[in-house]
């Protein structure tokens, strides 16, 4: 079904627009919630809150792109699932490895202008990855969006990972200089 007719079942407040939803975007929605997870039962439950979710927004809200909508849902609720559960123990995984990698080119937090800067970041962080070459961007957005792991990202790349490791640290330093030319790190 195209994602306008499951939108138009939302807005009639249909039953259809879950299981459509389901059938459509479930997998996806549940590879987002897992790579940030790391677990079948908590990934199951972001998919299900992100149904909820949607149903609750759609009437306020016409997405233009279903899927990144979607995508965005299922991603804040396993953020937020991850924090909590992390927040009771300690716990490795790609999450936090992979916002650590991140972590040389992001604003500080101390600093009083920090929701100023966080909006210019956003801007500056969205030009430069849309001026990526097209591999560079999936890679990237594959592991700092998604937070896919490096295996997953050589896998689904065609990359060595030896490879994508040295794309994504060469990556981030060109990350790294681009938000100095913009005065933002």
């Amino acid at each position: 079904m195209e994602d306008r007719a499951i939108v138009d079942l939302y807005w009639q407040r249909s039953d259809r627009a879950i299981s459509e939803t389901e059938a459509k975007y479930g997998r996806y929605c549940r590879t987002v919630a897992f790579n940030l997870l790391n677990s079948i039962e908590d990934s199951e439950e972001c998919v299900n809150d992100t149904w909820l979710r949607a149903w609750n927004l759609m009437p306020d809200k016409r997405p233009a792109l279903l899927s990144a909508f979607l995508g965005g849902i299922t991603r804040n609720l396993a953020i937020s699932m991850y924090r909590r559960r992390t927040s009771k123990k300690r716990g490795g995984g790609e999450t936090a490895l992979a916002l650590e990698e991140l972590s040389g080119c992001i604003p500080s937090d101390a600093d009083p202008q920090r929701e100023y800067e966080s909006r210019e970041f956003a801007r500056a962080l969205g030009r430069f990855v849309s001026g990526l070459p097209e591999a560079e961007r999936r890679v990237f957005v594959s592991r700092y969006w998604y937070l896919a792991s490096l295996e997953d990202i050589s896998r689904c790349a065609g990359f060595s990972l030896s490879k994508t490791k040295s794309m994504l640290l060469r990556i981030r330093g060109r990350l790294r200089e681009y938000l100095r030319e913009e005065g933002l790190c």
